[in-house]
């Protein structure tokens, strides 16, 4: 039993450590667009007025960021369980 509240608290601090990464890059990443480019970047890549390099480049750049993030805080997450409890994090399955 206490194994498996081990478990779920694990996974709902690093599912809140992925939103939260993710959130950050999101809001980052947008600035940085603005910044390089001087335009907001699009809102719907799919709208007819956006470019096909305008798109290609805001999915590739956003997956990527996005998916670091995500990747950076979970990591965090999992190095913080190893010192504080002297065990490898939980696996998900």
């Amino acid at each position: 039993m206490a194994d498996d509240t081990g478990k779920t608290g694990y996974k709902a601090m690093a599912a809140v450590a992925a939103l939260l990464g993710a959130l950050v890059a999101r809001k980052s990443l947008r600035l940085a667009w603005k910044l390089a480019t001087g335009k907001e970047p699009p809102a719907n890549p799919e709208h007819p007025t956006v470019t096909w390099p305008e798109a290609v480049a805001w999915a590739a750049v956003s997956g990527a960021v996005v998916g670091l993030a995500r990747l950076a805080a979970q990591k965090k997450v999992a190095a913080s369980w190893h010192r504080s409890t002297g065990e490898t994090p939980p696996r998900g399955d």
